[in-house]
């Protein structure tokens, strides 16, 4: 590749940060101010040297995207699901970007009401996002909420559904979600802090009056906490919850009287965590109450909710991880996890039937899926492979007959999932745990160390990267990828200790545990240090810096995403969005036990002289999760110490935030630069093997 531009130039301003008798020199600190010019002025330059270093790949970009592009289903929408006496559906149009809310009364063949329009209402605006779309109860009235910027901040609007007439009602920064008491006009929603953008208030507002006149009915003080509204399966009760990491509480108001206040459903308890569903007269919580790890379920009597009325409904298993639970009038049903894989099981309340449903494949994804309304016997769940396109099926718990609703289209005339393989293997760790991995690639593809191999992991906060389906991830075996998911600690795969063993002052096995499996994978022949690649993003992206301070020499590129890289400055800095919430994750860096621990693996910290592997680096300007500023710095300070020539490139977005554009075909055209980025590296590091 020729460069035709120099790498930005960067100013220094060294600022000495000082705590615990240690002392950090930030010398680009100075970054963190959107509203410089000199920082937009430097922004733009990186993007610049990045489209100079990429414009030989153009073709390809474009290629790559016509291609992910040509494989969706234009014309597509939802499977249709009923509540309150509509169905329910979801669809876009040829050529637009964005989807189309609908609804038909009583029959799925009724005409059409078009409930919301997001392309007409996204004109004139870079990015835009609807989300928290809510019916009233007389099925009259929607509330939703927009966001153009990209920051997660969202205005709510709401609309009269006979008349179409959108209502002057305004509210701003806003989770983006409310719910509706049974009067069909009083509307609670959640406020964001303006400064930290935790959610921190929740609000009444009644339809009609002004939105400064709106009540709070709820103020959350704990700084490690966020709080949200919502309303219960039921329909009997709207709900406040609190939560952090590790702990909950729930307040609990009777629909029908939005007028009285909320009553503590059980107070919060250090490390107690709970979650709470409604049916008939009682309450089912799912808990880790009394020492259940990985969650069991107990049940009270909607009178008397405090912890001491609970009894025990479903034990705690060691082997098995409870992650929720689903009501019907005659039948409850369970999602599980063992051995890493789902499980979903049905059970008849009146105990007369209780049964799993089956699923072969050797590594998979199902889910519970939409499921509103209460009295029918049909449950609705999701099911795909890494090899098989998402289905939709409905199952009829009292016959046991399924319906396949539908199952995702792969357009373009090539995909045929008996080409490609999928399998789940496991490397063994630095300390002697199996960590697993789940592979797919093209039966053509030969394991013979020499094939290219795309590495993802997440890593963080609990969250499980299943195995799952992915059209635009065909172009990357369609051309002799391998690509494996590593589920390492710090995510719930294998239960909540898995999670546990990740976080706090046990992170180091997520970063060690991504290195170990990139090991074995070589050491297995699946690939070499010459063609492996890894990727991640947002504390996937933090994963990515830390592995390529511990083992560089083993990825010949890396894809770090909106990264969390500059860990110790942000969580010392409780004014940055989301900080303080966060303290049950990576620990409160003003304790010193935990600013030493987090000061070994934080990215921006550790960057030293060494030769680095083949980098992009992507973000958003207006990210609200990942502030800009954190890979902007990370990626100067790499630029100056790195003893390479490979590549670093930083793309910016300056319309988005932490989930880059919004557009449903924009979106691939980042996924495409990604691609190409790979594949370039690939093509050029097989050319100088082939003069070797």
């Amino acid at each position: 590749m020729q460069q035709q531009l120099l790498p930005p130039g960067l100013k220094k301003e060294p600022k000495e940060l000082t705590l615990h008798g240690d002392t950090r020199v930030d010398p680009y600190y100075w970054l963190n101010d959107r509203e410089n010019p000199e920082v937009i002025a430097y922004l733009e330059q990186e993007n610049a040297y990045y489209e100079s270093l990429t414009s030989h790949t153009n073709d390809l970009k474009e290629e790559l995207f016509q291609e992910m592009k040509a494989r969706i289903k234009e014309d597509d929408s939802s499977v249709p699901y009923k509540y309150n006496g509509y169905w329910y559906s979801t669809r876009f149009e040829v050529g637009k970007e964005y989807p189309i809310f609908t609804r038909r009364f009583k029959k799925e063949d009724a005409p059409e009401e078009i409930m919301v329009d997001c392309n007409r209402m996204a004109e004139g605006f870079d990015y835009f996002n609807l989300g928290g779309l809510a019916v009233s109860p007389n099925n009259k009235m929607a509330v939703f909420g927009i966001d153009t910027v990209s920051r997660r901040q969202y205005t709510l609007r709401f609309k009269n559904l006979e008349t179409g007439e959108l209502f002057p009602d305004k509210i701003e920064n806003t989770t983006g979600g409310a719910v509706w008491a049974n009067d069909n006009q009083t509307v609670f929603y959640t406020k964001k802090d303006p400064v930290t953008l935790r959610s921190n208030n929740i609000y009444k507002h009644i339809l009609g009056t002004p939105t400064e006149e709106d009540q709070l009915v709820f103020h959350e003080e704990d700084e490690t906490f966020t709080t949200f509204v919502y309303k219960t399966k039921s329909r009997k009760f709207i709900v406040i919850g609190s939560s952090s990491t590790m702990t909950s509480e729930y307040q609990i108001l009777n629909a029908d009287h939005p007028e009285d206040e909320f009553q503590i459903f059980s107070k919060r308890v250090r490390g107690l965590e709970y979650s709470i569903a409604h049916y008939r007269n009682d309450f089912y919580i799912l808990t880790n109450k009394d020492g259940a790890t990985n969650f069991k379920v107990m049940r009270t009597s909607d009178e008397q909710t405090e912890a001491k009325y609970w009894q025990e409904f479903i034990p705690h298993r060691d082997e098995v991880l409870m992650e929720d639970i689903e009501m019907f009038k005659d039948y409850y049903v369970l999602s599980e996890r063992k051995n890493g894989l789902n499980l979903i099981k049905i059970v008849r309340w009146d105990g007369a039937d209780n049964f799993y449903l089956p699923f072969n494949d050797e590594t998979y994804t199902a889910y519970v899926g939409a499921n509103p309304d209460f009295d029918t016997e049909i449950l609705r769940y999701g099911y795909n492979s890494m090899t098989t396109p998402s289905s939709v099926i409905d199952f009829n718990m009292r016959t046991k007959d399924s319906e396949i609703k539908k199952e995702q289209e792969v357009l373009g005339g090539k995909f045929d999932k008996e080409n490609y393989i999928s399998k789940r293997v496991w490397a063994t760790a630095s300390d002697g745990v199996k960590v697993p991995i789940s592979l797919v690639y093209h039966k053509t593809t030969k394991l013979d160390g020499n094939s290219p191999l795309l590495q993802y992991a997440y890593g963080a906060y609990g969250y499980t990267i299943d195995p799952y389906f992915s059209t635009v991830r065909l172009s990357l075996l369609d051309r002799g990828f391998i690509y494996a998911i590593s589920h390492v600690r710090g995510g719930e795969y294998l239960g909540r200790k898995w999670y546990e063993d990740g976080r706090l002052l046990q992170k180091m096995n997520t970063f060690t545990d991504f290195v170990d499996c990139s090991k074995y994978l070589i050491e297995n022949k699946y690939t070499s240090p010459d063609h492996l690649y890894a990727m991640g993003g947002s504390a996937g992206g933090l994963l990515m810096g830390a592995v390529v301070n511990l083992a560089p020499e083993i990825y010949n590129g890396v894809i770090s995403a909106v990264p969390f890289v500059d860990v110790l400055t942000t969580m010392l800095d409780d004014s940055i969005p989301l900080t303080t919430g966060e303290y049950d994750e990576w620990g409160n860096p003003n304790k010193k036990e935990y600013y030493d621990y987090i000061k070994q693996y934080s990215p921006y910290d550790n960057v030293v002289e060494k030769e680095y592997p083949n980098m992009l680096v992507t973000t958003g300007l207006h990210d609200s999760q990942v502030q800009y500023f954190e890979p902007a710095k990370w990626v100067a300070k790499i630029r100056e110490l790195k003893k390479d020539n490979n590549l670093l490139l930083f793309n910016i977005n300056m319309e988005a935030g932490h989930g880059g554009a919004s557009g449903r075909f924009e979106s691939l055209r980042e996924v495409a630069k990604e691609y190409a980025f790979l594949l370039d590296l690939e093509q050029n590091k097989s050319k100088i093997e082939k003069k070797a």
